[in-house]
């Protein structure tokens, strides 16, 4: 763990100190999101039919191999129209790059000010991707996964919650702020169900517990 990382987990681990940086402010009073993703009773539903299957090996997988971020718009790719669409009051200059803003970050409750402390996560990882299903795509297909736009795939959030989710599955992993986590069982099975990719059984059951109670 580098020193940077242990000083930021210990950053956001603490009430007071979160209180004396300079680049958090207070929630906006309004932010933009992903797509809106299906129902916790679709989703529910999809859930009832799913078989779980073992999940697949990360033998020959790269990052590589899922292309992005692709162009979307002149000079801004994937990532910064994300940024964009997730932030508020995002200025960006001539190479799209955003230059100031205000970012929420849904998983943990925490504003930045500073794109460089933003990640955009890909909701279904690509290496969770690979071992269920992807691994037999095209690359093509991968290109369009990875920037997935139309479903609820890409969140902009702090840069170290998204490190520690990793490639992690809901059964192993979910957002620390609980009022978002039926929004999150929703975009992920919403992802998965899309794109056709396989659960394994302590997925679907974590994803079942929390949609029991949404």
């Amino acid at each position: 763990m580098s020193s940077v990382y242990a000083r930021r987990i210990g950053v956001l681990a603490s009430a007071s100190a979160l209180a004396a940086l300079t680049t958090l402010v207070s929630a906006p009073t309004a932010q933009a999101s992903p797509p809106t993703p299906i129902s916790a009773a679709a989703a529910r539903s999809y859930l009832a039919t799913v078989t779980p299957a073992a999940e697949g090996s990360l033998s020959g997988y790269s990052r590589d191999l899922f292309p992005h971020w692709s162009t979307v718009s002149g000079t801004c790719n994937t990532r910064e129209t994300v940024l964009k669409r997730d932030g508020v009051n995002v200025v960006q200059d001539s190479a799209c790059a955003a230059v100031s803003g205000s970012w929420y970050s849904e998983y943990d409750g925490a504003t930045w000010t500073a794109a460089s402390d933003i990640d955009i996560d890909h909701m279904v990882p690509l290496a969770e991707a690979w071992r269920s299903g992807a691994s037999s795509w095209t690359t093509a297909k991968r290109q369009q996964f990875a920037n997935d736009l139309t479903r609820p795939q890409l969140i902009a959030v702090t840069d170290n919650v998204n490190q520690a989710k990793g490639d992690l599955d809901p059964g192993k992993w979910l957002p620390s702020r609980t009022a978002y986590r039926c929004t999150y069982a929703r975009m992920w099975v919403q992802v998965k169900q899309y794109w056709g990719l396989k659960m394994d059984s302590g997925e679907k059951t974590a994803l079942s517990s929390v949609l029991n109670g949404c």
